[in-house]
This record gives C-alpha cells, sequence and structure tokens, in this order.
C-alpha cells in the first residue's frame, strides 16, 4: 500500500516521549525514497503515454501516485524536522556535550547540525554581556536561591568557582555551590541536587 512506510516512520517518532530521540530510521527513510522513486518513474512513463497516445483514462492515477509522492514527502520532512527540533532541546538540556547513548542514536548529518547549532550559540552568547559574554542556557526556570547543595555522582576533578576557590569534587561527596556553576554539571550527571 501506498505511503505506509511513511506513515510508520512519524507513529514510530511520536511513540517516544518529549525529549527522547530514538535511534535514526535510515532503512525507513531509504524505504520510503525509493517509494517516492518508483513512484516518480511510473508517473513520468504514463504522463508521457497520456500525451502521445491521448490517454485520458491514466490522469485519475497519475493525480493519486502524485498525491502519495506529496504526502511521503510531508512525512519525510515531518520526520526529519521533530527530530532536529528534538536535537536542539537537548543541546539546551545537556549542554555542548551529548551523552554517547543520544549521540549513538544521530546520524552523521544529525550531529555536523549539532555541531553548527552548538557553534552557532556560542557565537551568540559571546555577543551578548561585554567581555565574558552571557550564557543564556543557564537558569532554564528561575532559581529558588542562589546556592545549592549538590552530591558529586562520580569523580570529576578540580572544580573552580569565581572567587577563586577551588574544590574537588569526588564521588559522594556533598557541597553547597553556587547555582549557576553546577547547572551544566548536573545535566551532565556529574553532580546531584540535593532536595532538603
Amino acid at each position: 500500500m501506498f505511503c505506509e512506510k511513511a506513515i510508520e516512520i512519524i507513529r514510530e517518532l511520536h511513540r517516544m516521549g518529549d525529549g527522547q530521540l530514538p535511534a535514526f530510521n535510515e532503512d525507513g527513510i531509504r524505504q520510503v525514497l525509493e517509494e517516492m522513486k518508483a513512484l516518480y518513474e511510473q508517473n513520468q512513463s504514463d504522463v508521457n503515454e497520456a500525451k502521445s497516445e491521448g490517454k485520458s483514462e491514466l490522469i485519475p492515477t497519475i493525480k493519486f501516485r502524485h498525491c502519495c509522492l506529496l504526502r511521503n514527502q510531508r512525512c519525510v520532512t515531518a520526520y526529519l524536522y521533530d527530530r532536529l527540533l528534538r536535537i536542539r532541546a537537548l543541546r539546551w538540556e545537556y549542554g555542548s556535550v551529548l551523552p554517547t547513548n543520544i549521540r549513538f542514536h544521530m546520524c552523521a548529518e544529525e550531529l555536523e547540525w549539532f555541531n553548527q547549532y552548538k557553534k552557532s550559540l556560542a557565537t551568540f552568547m559571546r555577543s551578548l554581556g561585554g567581555e565574558e559574554g552571557l550564557d543564556i542556557t543557564q537558569d532554564m526556570k528561575p532559581p529558588k536561591s542562589l546556592y545549592i547543595e549538590v552530591r558529586c555522582l562520580k569523580d570529576h576533578g578540580e572544580f573552580e568557582i569565581d572567587d577563586g576557590t577551588i574544590i574537588l569534587l569526588k564521588k559522594n561527596s556533598q557541597h553547597f555551590l553556587p547555582r549557576w556553576k553546577c547547572e551544566q554539571l548536573i545535566r551532565q550527571g556529574v553532580l546531584e541536587h540535593i532536595m532538603s
């Protein structure tokens, strides 16, 4: 049946919740593109036949195939665009370094797009707020307090805060640190916010 594989890749994507990125369905995309190529070639031959021999009974079939082509095109475009929106949201959630399990689900072109987006965002942030720039990915939610208590989930090494104090982040150690300095490490899974 026409357009089934295109609808299947869309359904597969929507089965995953927001913030999750399923593995890129290269096989599904390839099958949809092959179907589109076959539909296009069938239409070309029918159009040539309709023109040369005047077979007007082929026109409804040609229109139907063309509608299938357009539907497949919309489905593939929607699939790719939704994945890009999810990848963009992951940049804001995890920062400039994505976990390997998420990178594993991305194709080479998506990794390239992510790196370009990351560079564009970094350039924009450097252009804001004077010499140091402004990290707009921090404080995604308004903070209740400027300092938070955190527990280190894995050995990270030395960590310097604004006043020059160097803190050694060792597994299971607890610290009272400025929120804005910790948010990136919390997203990366190095620190855990301790709710009291």
